[in-house]
């Protein structure tokens, strides 16, 4: 097959406006449906004395809400006319699936981190869930109508810029291309704030595995035993589990009997110099944590192991459910969903966690593989000031052009169907304010819902006075 030249690649993006004119990407369609019917279809399978706690958290406020609803944005973006431009998307790239985190080589970067929802769809999906985000968290922080506005502007503007110089690349350079905090810093932030980048560093440099251990362990002379803190943290098997006794997984009756299968064929996965790194470790407990807002109540493991030192490693055993992507837009089937987000992430990361695998777990569910924590750093954005947030859109527009630049080998085509004036900028500006409306009328429906019982919404500390003597 002959390769398409630089020319006829511009073509061919430009020509994609002709399916879906930039200035189409204002509209959030005409949306009749129920999202509380949404949010049951997207808690079934889940934990079921788990899935109140989801619904507190969403509760939290309308910013805590969308995070919890991928599901109803990708409905919604199903529902208006696509760029025809696809490729792997995160499908959940709003401003806290960002973050810092070490590389293999041990060297910190900022980049995507949630690959959750991933999944072959059009590339703006990806940029609507980022600025309809951007605008929901500057609502929350009580910033302004102009200020929500440009920070979607710095973010699809920055995206526009970087794919441009993007779509100039090789394929090599676009594949070793890494977002330091280095860079991040000299680039995306003033002096002044280069100083509190500098102090996040250092605190993520001492989020290690042996940190971890001593917050979360203790030691009986023979063996490390994870302590419980329900409803975050809890055994399975244990007087604090969550697990109602007719759970299919509670019937197993052993935690062990649980994993052990799942983690013989976790180290299929793996390539041979990993499956000799972990047979240095010997398995200590496994317990159930709970995780974020949108994954509350779906089956996420914490496994502790220590080698021969005594030194820990924590692995995430976490499940992996049927995107929201896949759901509403024509993605391929996937035959191991665990296998979609280790894949999806290792083409869409600049560099990825070298544990990642993923195994199939009792009942036939879904599950990946990768280590709890290891130097990561998140944002606590409702610290930020203005500038500082103006900042951090332009380095998640610069993230997201980088991954799918890299992931889709398309940035030539995308570069010429934005173009290099603002429209697609203004566009997709619009459609942020229109969405954040439309999540704060969903916010006020699933309010409602809980209120009237229709929903069960608990928080976590009243969750935790259960368990309290």
């Amino acid at each position: 097959m002959k390769a398409s030249t630089i020319a006829e690649r511009e073509a061919r993006g430009r020509a994609a406006r002709e399916h879906s004119k930039r200035s189409s990407h204002k509209a959030i369609g005409e949306l009749h449906r129920d999202p509380v019917a949404l949010l049951r279809q997207s808690s079934e399978g889940r934990v079921d004395n788990l899935v109140p706690l989801r619904y507190g958290r969403m509760a939290v406020s309308p910013f805590t809400f969308f995070r919890g609803t991928a599901i109803l944005q990708a409905h919604d973006l199903s529902k208006v006319h696509d760029s025809g431009l696809t490729m792997t998307i995160c499908g959940d790239g709003h401003l806290m699936n960002f973050g810092g985190f070490a590389t293999p080589e041990r060297q910190l970067v900022f980049d995507l981190n949630d690959f959750d929802e991933v999944a072959i769809g059009p590339f703006e999906w990806d940029l609507k869930r980022l600025t309809a985000s951007l605008v929901v968290a500057a609502r929350h922080m009580r910033l302004s109508r102009g200020t929500a506005e440009h920070l979607v502007m710095t973010a699809v503007s920055t995206y526009r810029d970087r794919m441009a110089q993007y779509a100039q690349c090789g394929a090599l350079e676009l594949w070793y291309d890494r977002i330091t905090f280095d860079l991040m810093a000299e680039t995306a932030l003033t002096p002044e704030r280069r100083r509190a980048v500098r102090r996040g560093m250092e605190k993520a440099a001492s989020r290690t595995h042996e940190s971890l251990l001593e917050k979360m362990a203790e030691f009986d002379g023979e063996a490390w035993t994870i302590r419980d803190a329900p409803p975050g943290m809890f055994h399975v098997h244990g007087a604090n589990t969550l697990f109602s006794p007719e759970d299919d997984w509670f019937s197993i009756g052993n935690w062990r009997t649980l994993i052990e299968p799942m983690c013989d064929e976790y180290l299929k996965t793996l390539s041979h110099d990993r499956r000799e790194l972990l047979g240095h470790f010997t398995v200590q407990d496994l317990v159930f944590k709970v995780v974020g807002v949108g994954s509350v109540g779906t089956r996420c493991l914490v496994l502790l192991n220590v080698d021969h030192m005594g030194k820990p490693l924590f692995i995430q055993i976490k499940e992996a459910r049927k995107s929201v992507i896949a759901q509403f837009h024509k993605s391929p089937p996937y035959k191991h969903e665990g296998q979609r987000v280790v894949g999806g992430q290792r083409m869409l990361q600049a560099a990825s966690d070298i544990f990642l695998g993923w195994a199939t777990g009792p009942s036939g569910r879904h599950f990946y593989f990768r280590q709890l924590r290891d130097m990561k750093l998140s944002a606590n954005i409702e610290l930020f000031d203005t500038d500082l947030l103006e900042g951090y859109a332009r380095l998640c527009g610069w993230i997201m052009a980088r991954a799918h630049a890299k992931a889709s080998g398309q940035a030539i085509e995308i570069g010429a169907y934005i173009g290099r004036g603002d429209q697609f900028a203004e566009a997709l500006t619009g459609y942020a304010t229109a969405y954040a409306d439309q999540v704060e009328r969903d916010y006020d429906v699933f309010l409602k819902a809980c209120r009237s019982g229709e929903l069960e919404a608990r928080t976590d500390e009243d969750m935790a006075a259960d368990f309290r003597v």
